[in-house]
């Protein structure tokens, strides 16, 4: 997902969603030292095998293991959901089983990011995708940020001002 190509609205909703899961987990520095720590986690820290990540600050707990094939598909799907607004591809093109397949896979997985200490915030739980209809799934953008997107654009949209 690209945050400049989004219009103001969606910006600003993008802008309040992660700035509310900021504030529930110690707030903006707490979380960008989060989004840092899994930026320089080697390898990605979703094909754990414990389902967990730890650092200084607090944790991320999942339920089920992701793999790295489906890590891989999902990043491809990722790279193409931001020409077209959608996770799933077109039902003609090759990748789209697939695509289903990893998203019957991942859907039902809950990620649970809490804070060290509970007097910081009680934290928040997230989903990977957003169903929107049959035929439009898209990434969760807290989700994409948390897990994907570059620390330069988390920052820009923690400190979006509407015009």
């Amino acid at each position: 997902m690209n945050f400049n190509n989004l219009d103001d609205t969606a910006k600003q909703l993008y802008h309040d969603k992660l700035l509310e899961c900021a504030d529930s987990y110690g707030g903006v520095n707490f979380f960008l030292q989060l989004v840092e720590a899994l930026r320089a986690t080697k390898p990605h820290p979703l094909i754990e095998k414990n389902c967990n990540f730890y650092f200084s600050l607090g944790s991320i707990k999942w339920n089920k293991v992701i793999f790295k094939d489906k890590l891989t598909l999902l990043l491809t799907a990722r790279s193409s959901e931001s020409k077209n607004n959608n996770l799933l591809p077109s039902p003609n093109d090759k990748s789209y089983k697939s695509v289903m397949n990893l998203i019957r896979t991942l859907k039902p997985i809950k990620f649970v990011v809490k804070p060290k200490n509970i007097k910081d915030g009680e934290g928040f739980a997230l989903q990977p995708f957003e169903i929107i209809n049959d035929n439009v799934t898209r990434l969760n953008p807290l989700f994409d940020a948390l897990f994907f997107s570059s620390i330069d654009t988390v920052r820009q949209i923690l400190t979006y001002k509407s015009k």
